[in-house]
């Protein structure tokens, strides 16, 4: 197993071996002590989540306050992680990966609490994503989200006409959440 860091200040990418014959594979996709040892800290996943999206569908950007490691299961799907924090090193900087089958890479994904995800699917099947977070949802939680089209993030998605939620089509962007941040002096 083998866990990498990425240019943005936060997220980690788990990564470990398939082991594959003609029944099908196995494989370990992440171990709590050795993503502790990394993050300097235990892990603590307190809510586990499983969404399935049709083929074309965005969903985000979502920032939680709660750590995220995230594993697509079955489809494709290409994951765009922003970092939203105000104080960050790497605020508005803009992450992809490619996660699910091929040509996908059946990696986990963690991200520290108030980073910014999105996904989309791409292929022509559903996509299933799983989730577990650190603390439990709760009707309060201080979610912040910014446009998945925000041209300060300038993603380039490889769905020209995604499928959205009405929420996520009104999210604002970037320079409308953060108006006073120096980036945008």
């Amino acid at each position: 197993m083998s866990i990498s860091p990425t240019i943005l200040d936060g997220p980690l990418v788990v990564s470990s071996p398939t082991f594959g014959d003609g029944r099908g594979f196995f494989r370990q996709t992440y171990q709590a002590t050795e993503l502790g040892e990394r993050l300097g800290r235990p892990p603590t996943f307190a809510q586990g989540n499983h969404s399935r999206s049709a083929p074309g569908v965005l969903r985000g950007f979502h920032a939680e306050p709660w750590d995220k490691l995230i594993y697509v299961a079955s489809g494709t799907v290409f994951a765009a992680v922003a970092d939203i924090r105000e104080d960050s090193a790497t605020f508005g900087q803009v992450e992809t990966f490619l996660l699910g089958d091929p040509p996908g890479e059946r990696h986990r994904l963690f991200l520290t609490a108030g980073l910014a995800n999105s996904f989309c699917v791409v292929g022509d099947r559903a996509a299933d994503y799983l989730y577990d977070v650190s603390a439990p949802w709760t009707p309060d939680a201080d979610k912040k989200a910014v446009a998945w089209d925000d041209p300060d993030l300038s993603v380039n998605w490889p769905v020209a006409a995604p499928t959205l939620s009405d929420a996520d089509r009104a999210n604002p962007t970037l320079r409308e959440r953060f108006p006073h941040h120096p980036r945008f002096r």
